[in-house]
């Protein structure tokens, strides 16, 4: 441990089914001792505080011993809890909706800011911060986050792949998979998908499960749940509760929350915490409950359940003006009377750095770089580097949207049905006044129609942030690794969007300079999904509402087109507009293929009476346009005559004022925008995304 980056267990003696004999004749070890213990912990939130608080800027995981108490017209979610878990027990939060389970659970799992939580959380005597914490510990949440498409089997291997050592062979994250699997007891529903509203997969009970599995691949030291059962029937609650007391007997501190346990899941928890407003109003086993109740003077029936009695009692209470403050007050005399036999059990610890050494030995599977130092040194900040994060991202996304290859060929089915419709719209355009305008209508249209396919891309991370939120809170990868597998997930449909694009239009409407001039056009269709991807994906994190960010997506691509040079040239853009003009995504593509097409300065657009379309003059017949063709090269001094160029592609290129850039460095400037909005997703990632109460 002392000099190795990773501790590397052995899962095959780390207790599971496949033991042999000399696992059998090994004597048994005591359990590695841990008490989680929690002292007047307090918590207030302002009143009316709406969205503040989405984005906290940048807060420490540590929590904060402060004796200040809040300020100004607050609300108090915690109230002075205080209380302990040890390892090898199932330590439940109950008390009705409003109660603050859900906070203490997230203050014990370092969810709060410290500058927002008053009073103390340590492991075995010392105090748990932020990196030591994520290292060690799970949080798994109500709402089941998985993707869909992938199977159980699949679900965890991914979860192995990031929560365990590369130094760990392939094998042996197999077998913990496979150990894990049957801990869940999910053997039958191993190679089924999980599955959404669209796609049979398993049940909720199994689903419940999996979300568990995937939290604690790494067998974590602590464990945090938020209401695992909600949402199941009675047996299926009663089965995850059961995979949770193995979890707790294996080595670990579990602490979970509960709405209503039956009166089979509260005959298997070890500690219960009862809240009501905050405060706490009963603390200790579920057999001490009706003695509890029994001395404050509402004894529970002996055909009760215990736990639904408490509730309701305090439900009572709740609805009187002190609430349930005769109940606290009483909890408090209780606690006290039995502080002598609480004392005689006290659990002797060891220091917390040997301890997580000693559960590594064991067969915990968490990587430890044991410094001799503080043990926010002794375990590293991620499992795996960045490079086989982003191969497992992009191996796991491929996997999930390549079983829905619908998506890709609804986006095909647009691109092909919108390129179709330009091309028979815009059907062999001839090199006159008119063909240079309907070239303009069809490069302006088909540009912007690149920029508005990529909306597409707008739910992606939007059904992805609570899975995102998830993972990276216990450092399962880095958030730059997301980026970078994003993009790389993103770019393949793009390239065959943008061939079939071209292949479609470029020959049909009959656009000029034959292979290079294709590649180009090819080259700038896809650059500008890009932009417009990258765009899309930026957005998607900063607008969390899938319906206003089509709002914003939509809004901001028009002006985009306006400012594009098409509807207005940019020698007519006023100049208090004009930063608006280089800031379009849609100028670059459009001003690129408006020069790939009209560069030819032999090519002729306009000859002879052909200068007189669109004037008044263009209404009269050919022999009087061809006398005034004739009197104007009188005046002029020159000979022009029917066949006489008067407009080539560069006037066309002067005249749409499009040559301040070349069209090589519009599409450079377009692949740079790219880049630019993915930087900016990173950025609000890492800024926006902690996934932590202020």
């Amino acid at each position: 441990m002392a000099t190795s980056g990773h501790a590397v267990v052995d899962i095959d003696e780390a207790g599971g089914d496949s033991g042999g004999g000399d696992q059998a004749m090994r004597p048994a070890l005591p359990p590695v001792p841990y008490v989680l213990n929690f002292a007047d912990l307090s918590y207030s939130v302002k009143k009316g505080g709406g969205l503040a608080g989405c984005l906290p800027s940048r807060p420490s995981n540590r929590l904060a011993s402060a004796d200040t108490p809040p300020a100004g017209n607050t609300k108090t979610l915690l109230d002075g809890i205080s209380g302990e878990a040890r390892e090898g027990e199932l330590f439940a939060v109950m008390g009705a909706s409003g109660s603050g389970k859900s906070t203490l659970v997230d203050a014990l799992a370092g969810r709060i800011a410290r500058e927002s939580l008053r009073g103390t959380v340590t492991l075995n005597g010392e105090p748990l911060h932020g990196r030591r914490l994520r290292a060690i510990s799970a949080y798994v949440m109500q709402d089941d986050l998985l993707y869909p498409m992938l199977t159980v089997r699949e679900t965890l291997l991914f979860a192995a792949e990031f929560r365990l050592p590369r130094a760990l062979p392939q094998d042996r994250k197999r077998a913990r998979v496979d150990a894990l699997i049957d801990q869940l007891g999910l053997s039958r529903a191993a190679d089924t998908i999980i599955g959404d509203e669209g796609h049979r997969g398993v049940s909720g009970g199994e689903r419940r499960r999996v979300s568990i599995g995937t939290d604690i691949i790494h067998d974590p030291i602590l464990l945090f749940l938020d209401e695992p059962t909600s949402g199941l029937d009675s047996a299926s609650a009663f089965m995850v509760v059961q995979v949770l007391r193995r979890i707790a007997q294996s080595g670990s501190v579990v602490i979970m929350t509960i709405h209503q346990p039956s009166a089979r899941i509260l005959g298997i928890l070890d500690r219960l915490l009862l809240l009501s407003r905050g405060r706490t109003v009963y603390a200790g086993t579920p057999a001490g409950l009706k003695p509890f109740f029994a001395e404050f003077g509402a004894p529970i029936p002996d055909n009760e359940n215990p736990a639904e009695f408490a509730l309701d009692t305090i439900r009572e209470f709740e609805r009187q003006p002190d609430g349930a403050a005769a109940l606290a007050d009483f909890n408090t005399k209780w606690q006290n009377t039995s502080a002598v036999e609480k004392e005689s059990k006290l659990m002797s610890t060891m220091p917390l750095e040997l301890a997580i050494a000693e559960s590594v030995s064991r067969g915990k599977l968490v990587a430890g770089r044991g410094s001799g130092s503080a043990v926010s040194g002794s375990v590293p900040t991620f499992a795996n580097p960045a490079w086989t994060e982003v191969w497992v991202l992009i191996k796991r996304s491929f996997t999930n949207t390549g079983r829905m290859p619908e998506l890709f060929a609804m986006r095909l089915g647009t691109i092909m049905v919108t390129g179709f419709i330009l091309a028979t719209i815009f059907w062999r355009l001839d090199d006159t006044p008119k063909g240079v305008q309907e070239r303009l209508g069809f490069f302006a249209m088909g540009m912007s129609t690149m920029f508005y396919v990529c909306a597409d891309a707008l739910p992606v991370f939007v059904q992805e942030r609570h899975i995102y939120l998830r993972e990276t809170a216990h450092n399962a990868y880095r958030r730059i690794s997301y980026v970078l597998a994003n993009a790389v997930v993103a770019f393949p449909p793009l390239v065959l969007l943008s061939f079939a694009f071209a292949l479609i239009t470029f020959w049909a409407v009959g656009l000029s300079g034959g292979a290079s001039s294709f590649l180009f056009f090819v080259l700038i269709i896809l650059a500008s999904f890009w932009a417009g991807s990258g765009f899309v994906t930026f957005l998607s994190a900063v607008v969390p509402h899938v319906m206003l960010g089509y709002t914003v997506v939509v809004a901001i691509l028009a002006y985009f087109l306006l400012f594009s040079g098409f509807f207005i040239n940019r020698d007519r853009i006023p100049d208090y507009w004009i930063w608006f003009h280089y800031l379009s995504l849609v100028k670059y593509p459009y001003q690129a293929v408006l020069q790939n097409e009209f560069s030819d300065a032999s090519r002729c657009f306009s000859r002879g009476i052909e200068m007189f379309d669109g004037t008044p003059v263009g209404h009269l017949s050919e022999a009087v346009k061809l006398k005034v063709l004739d009197a104007i090269s009188r005046t002029l001094g020159s000979n022009m005559t029917a066949n006489t160029c008067v407009t080539t592609g560069a006037d066309v290129l002067a005249q749409q004022a499009v040559t301040d850039i070349g069209k090589w460095k519009c599409l450079l400037v377009t692949v740079a925008w790219g880049f630019f909005f993915r930087a900016l997703f990173y950025v609000v990632l890492l800024v926006g995304s902690k996934n932590k109460r202020k």
